[in-house]
């Protein structure tokens, strides 16, 4: 893994930024060859026009049911899809349960205590299978669900390609290995980024769903007792939003105590987190790193530019969502029957 503080970067101009931070990457033994989306040319808008032509209305109707009984359910079912893009790419393969033949992903250090919504995509697929038995792959469900959970919660809508197999395996190791964490440096994020086939400002429009949704103490409990006064120049406002969330989340106690990743707006899908990261409050140590990290000479830019124009904001998280999406198992897979296990 590489190291969060590495000696070659630097503050630069934003002509150098991006050769830098390649340079920088590779002298830190990140590897070379990219993990990019494998034969993106099998998704299209059309894969379901035949065979189930109201596979959008179907899930976006029980989508809607979810969200308006817990708007929560909206972060959820969009971390679920980042989640599974990440290990193998976008296979489904985060839904998959343990069984005596095959170790899921559910149990990794980043999925065991927050991965939640298993139960909501067991309904969307039960729906789907009456709709069009055996068609639509749980890995398109996510997808398709992702969208519709950004779209109720006030975000922006785009297609979804579709087409993507499920997985007949999963990788605990990846899982571990491949998933970003909230305690990751900034040059640690862009390479696992990177790896995806995704850049810097792929990586801080993504991040910036971390608009709606929550995070639980164990994982900002460093931030906290940490540099959050040092970022947020110890402003008076700040420390009382510090005090708060010390409240919620205690030195030694509270793991699965949450607070809002977003201070302001957490439930509505807006640009309002990116001001968080400017006043220095950002819940999060690998979030506030976009903004604060010395190596940070083109994601400040970038988080500046979000908070500036939410239109910008919105188009690029929207084409990063797609580019994200596209990343598929080069394995191929099946169209399973149920999520949680492979067919039989």
């Amino acid at each position: 893994m590489m190291a969060t503080g590495v000696l070659c970067c630097f503050r630069a101009s934003s002509s150098l930024a991006l050769c830098i931070v390649f340079s920088c990457l590779l002298l830190a033994g990140v590897p070379s060859s990219l993990v990019v989306a494998q034969d993106p040319s099998k998704l299209s808008l059309e894969h379901y026009s035949k065979t189930c032509p109201n596979v959008e209305h179907v899930v976006r109707t029980e989508m809607e049911c979810a969200v308006r009984a817990d708007t929560r359910n909206a972060a959820l079912m969009l971390r679920l899809h980042f989640h599974d893009c990440f290990v193998q790419g976008c296979d489904g393969s985060v839904l998959l349960d343990d069984t005596a033949t095959l170790i899921g992903e559910k149990q990794a250090e980043q999925n065991v205590n927050s991965l939640k919504g298993f139960e909501l995509v067991d309904k969307i697929k039960e729906k789907l299978e009456a709709e069009c038995p055996g068609t639509v792959s749980c890995a398109d469900l996510l997808a398709i669900a992702a969208r519709d959970a950004v779209v109720l919660v006030g975000g922006p809508y785009w297609d979804v390609p579709v087409g993507r197999l499920d997985s007949k395996k999963a990788s605990l190791d990846l899982a571990n290995n491949d998933i970003p964490t909230a305690q990751q440096g900034l040059l640690t994020l862009i390479a696992k980024f990177w790896e995806k086939g995704l850049d810097a400002t792929d990586m801080v429009a993504l991040v910036g769903s971390h608009t709606i949704g929550f995070a639980r103490c164990a994982n900002f409990r460093d931030r906290v007792y940490g540099d959050f006064e040092m970022t947020s120049k110890y402003n008076p406002s700040s420390e009382a939003y510090l005090s708060k969330l010390k409240e919620v989340c205690p030195r030694d106690d509270g793991d699965d105590n949450i607070s809002g990743m977003d201070s302001h707006t957490s439930a509505v899908f807006d640009n309002a987190y990116f001001e968080t990261l400017i006043k220095g409050e950002g819940l999060l140590n690998s979030d506030q790193e976009m903004w604060s990290s010395i190596a940070g000479y083109s994601t400040s830019d970038t988080v500046n530019k979000y908070w500036a124009d939410p239109e910008a904001f919105f188009k690029q998280f929207s084409d990063s969502m797609v580019k994200m999406g596209n990343i598929t198992n080069p394995a191929g897979g099946e169209v399973r029957k149920t999520c949680r296990f492979v067919n039989t």
